[in-house]
């Protein structure tokens, strides 16, 4: 098999993987506050948005001391097909119909018994959370074993993001058409619930479809590097990750850039729909984001050859404070609207890659530290991230959205110039000040770099037969 085609085969996972993560991350609290609640009582809509918001946020917080041992479960995963390709099937399977359950009113319970909607509510998305965060681990976790050499690295994570680009943005384009083409009820231009169920049920199916690709077009590489002489039992998990302080200092920081990053992202439909009062316009945003984006990520190993990982990662970060200015400057034009946004998002798979090869390059630097490979145990902490910084921007957006008058069947007429004030402070300025301190954080404290990895990975194979 090629690796041409191992690599196109891998995207199309990412593509889909992506595509339903902005279903979870961004569209599902829309709906939640859009649709799901939307009673003619306005105290028990928001009641009821911030019980959901609460829950959401109590289970992908008590998740992240799950998601390591779902790593670690990975890495002892003995199949003739490898150890992530069961992971990234059963996965996406079950992930895709839990969710679909999710963006419906659950047979009437929201309305007819709001303690047991609660009580299957949170079954339901504690069953989609651990299969998705299986699944998220398994397919991020085999860039280290497909290939060792950090060149080799970039270009497949470049294909891998190229994948994830073009289906978290192309979800951007078409879920107000879709919504809006199998809804009753335009709802202001937010939809109804059988738009929203189509639309998972539509993502759900895109992400199985890439899954199953994945499964048959890759394989994993084989080697005495990742052969491990006993397995990193379940007391040893936060030990492991605990003593990798490159691994630990890239985690935070990135923690630090994705809640700055996710409160804007989460709520730009919301500006569009509460403050332009447009949404149409929203489809927009999402080819331009899937042109530059994609641009963007094919350039990535042309501009690591030129500046260093290093250096991209501060330029990205000037490039989205440039933005983010232009954003809160923008009021109801839409032409800077579309801009601010715009540029906001160029940078961030640039970022993504960044951290994701820094983390990825700390399986070997952890390796050589502790004497032992955890690959998926260490590549979890990515996606682990990811998770905390997506469930707690979504309890500020959902807790947002009822404050500054954004639910239920709101419009933008009935936005009051105080609430376009609050709006424009939770979504600019904190994400602003957030952005600046990751960028301090990574340039302090992360100090691992290409050739850095490159000499650790020479000082393994030198060493690791004895170790």
């Amino acid at each position: 098999m090629s690796r041409f085609l191992s690599r196109v085969a891998y995207a199309c996972g990412t593509f889909g993987h992506d595509f339903f993560y902005a279903m979870i991350g961004t569209y599902f609290m829309i709906f939640v506050t859009s649709n799901l609640f939307n009673t003619d009582d306005t105290s028990y809509n928001e009641y009821m948005i911030g019980l959901v918001t609460t829950v959401i946020l109590v289970i992908r917080v008590a998740e992240l001391f799950i998601d390591p041992f779902i790593g670690n479960t990975i890495d002892k995963t003995k199949t003739r097909w490898g150890k992530f390709k069961p992971w990234v099937l059963s996965g996406a399977v079950i992930a895709a119909v839990t969710l679909a359950i999710l963006f419906t009113d659950i047979g009437g319970l929201a309305e007819t018994s709001p303690i047991m909607y609660l009580i299957v509510f949170a079954i339901l998305y504690i069953i989609m959370d651990i299969f998705y965060s299986a699944k998220d681990v398994a397919i991020w976790s085999m860039i280290p074993a497909l290939s060792f050499d950090s060149r080799e690295r970039e270009i497949t994570a470049t294909y891998a993001r190229i994948g994830s680009v073009f289906g978290g943005q192309l979800v951007t384009i078409i879920v107000i058409p879709i919504v809006l083409a199998f809804s009753e009820n335009s709802n202001g231009g937010a939809g109804d619930a059988t738009g929203w169920f189509a639309f998972a049920a539509i993502g759900g199916l895109i992400a199985t479809v890439g899954a199953i690709i994945l499964g048959i077009g890759t394989k994993e590489h084989d080697s005495a590097l990742r052969e491990n002489k006993t397995d990193t039992s379940f007391g040893q998990v936060f030990s492991v990750l605990m003593k990798n302080d490159q691994l630990l200092w890239i985690a935070f920081a990135y923690l630090i850039f994705g809640l700055g990053q996710n409160l804007i992202n989460n709520f730009n439909l919301y500006y569009f729909i509460y403050v332009l009062g447009d949404s149409s316009q929203f489809s927009f945003l999402g080819v331009i984001n899937v042109i530059i984006g994609l641009m963007a990520v094919a350039l990535f190993p042309s501009l690591t050859k030129k500046f260093s990982r290093r250096n991209l990662f501060f330029y990205s970060i000037a490039i989205m404070l440039i933005a983010v200015v232009i954003y809160y400057f923008a009021g109801q034009n839409v032409y800077l609207t579309l801009l601010g946004a715009g540029l906001f998002a160029l940078p961030q798979p640039l970022i993504f890659l960044v951290v994701l090869m820094t983390i990825t390059d700390t399986v070997e630097y952890g390796q050589l530290k502790l004497g032992h490979r955890d690959e998926a145990l260490v590549l979890c902490v990515r996606p682990l991230i990811d998770k905390l910084a997506g469930a707690v921007t979504s309890a500020v957006v959902g807790f947002t959205a009822v404050w500054v008058g954004m639910s239920g069947k709101a419009t933008a007429e009935s936005i009051t110039p105080e609430n376009l004030f609050n709006f424009h402070l939770i979504m600019f300025l904190i994400p602003l000040v957030f952005i600046i301190i990751a960028a301090f954080v990574y340039k302090k404290k992360v100090t691992i770099t290409e050739e850095e990895h490159a000499r650790i990975v020479k000082e393994l194979e030198e060493k690791w037969k004895n170790m």
